[in-house]
């Protein structure tokens, strides 16, 4: 979190939001605080996630509609974390913090746990599932009504204005991101390929609870097209376990798990062969995104060896146009569809 914003997260400020929804922070446990502060609380010995949201990060509309959109998701049967209404009836709270604003919701926390990419159940089995409960979610999502939906499309998130966060030594990494960006806008839009998605979900962001996937943090949820919810599992499967390894040790890997989430996928919604073909261009622009939001978190100048190699590695695969995986997807998708 940016430093200006801790300075206004006070304790008083964290009792206030969470006494807003009857929870007390006695035994409370921190979960996260790069974009939100996330922090386990209880109510009558029951444990809830609380997340508070700054201004700066999300507008109130932005933080409700998201928070719609989930509870429809659950409503309908998919496996997301169910949003708890304030003792006055609200799914959002606002909390003034000097000239800016904290907005505060509570989740139900997940059933299960997380799974580490070296746990012998990451596997073609979880691929699967995983692949399944992504393709649940989108066909729900196709039936959501559209109108007042207030969250951003991606290309207004401001990481995508490269400039901003990155420096003149990293001309060719802007324009290689202009490009990338015109290019998937170029893509036509239906309501069977663009709409809402959670646009995250990679292995910390769902739990395993006997033999299902339940999925959480929607706070990058954005109107984009489809296929990226299928290319960044891809890409963070492969990033998280392999990105050590060379490019041929990565791609026969991203095939295995491309596979058998396809197949999943296919299960609960159908997906045209020529996006299919277009996952490399999201690829590229997780990429480039997570190079962005790096810029923007990390102090450069101090950097941890973990933040200088994850960087480094980013940067050098963009300038020399490597990709995460390279794969044959015409074959990919043959081998989801075959029986």
């Amino acid at each position: 979190m940016e430093k200006w914003i801790e300075e206004l997260f006070t304790e008083g400020l964290f009792a206030e939001a969470a006494s807003r929804y009857g929870c007390n922070t006695a035994h409370a446990k921190k979960l996260g605080d790069f974009e939100n502060y996330v922090y386990e609380v209880h109510k009558g010995g029951t444990p809830y996630i609380l997340r508070l949201t700054h201004s700066s990060h999300r507008t109130e509309s932005e933080v409700e509609a998201e928070l719609k959109w989930v509870n429809y998701l659950h409503k309908h049967g998919v496996n997301v974390s169910l949003v708890n209404h304030s003792d006055k009836g609200k799914l959002v709270e606002v909390i003034k913090a000097g000239d800016t604003y904290f907005y505060v919701c509570l989740f139900d926390k997940a059933p299960g746990s997380p799974l580490k990419v070296n746990d012998p159940l990451f596997d073609e089995e979880l691929f699967y599932k995983w692949g399944k409960m992504t393709g649940h979610m989108h066909r729900v999502t196709k039936g959501y009504g559209q109108a007042g939906i207030h969250r951003l499309r991606w290309d207004q998130d401001d990481v995508l204005d490269f400039k901003k966060y990155l420096s003149v030594q990293d001309g060719s990494i802007i324009e290689k991101g202009h490009k990338n960006k015109e290019m998937i806008r170029s893509f036509v839009e239906t309501k069977d390929t663009f709409g809402l998605i959670h646009s995250d979900i990679h292995p910390g962001n769902f739990f395993y609870h006997e033999g299902d996937l339940h999925v959480f943090d929607f706070d990058d949820s954005t109107q984009f097209f489809f296929i990226s919810d299928v290319a960044i599992p891809l890409y963070y499967s492969v990033w998280w376990k392999l990105r050590n390894e060379n490019l041929d040790t990565r791609s026969q890997f991203g095939a295995k798990f491309l596979v058998s989430f396809l197949k999943g996928y296919l299960t609960e919604c159908d997906i045209e062969e020529e996006w299919v073909d277009r996952i490399p261009h999201f690829l590229l622009l997780r990429d480039l995104t997570l190079y962005s939001v790096f810029h923007k978190k990390w102090d450069l100048e101090n950097l941890s060896d973990v933040e200088e190699s994850l960087l480094s590695q980013i940067r050098d695969r963009l300038l020399h146009d490597e990709p995460i995986v390279d794969l044959d997807y015409g074959e990919i998708i043959e081998k989801a569809r075959a029986k």
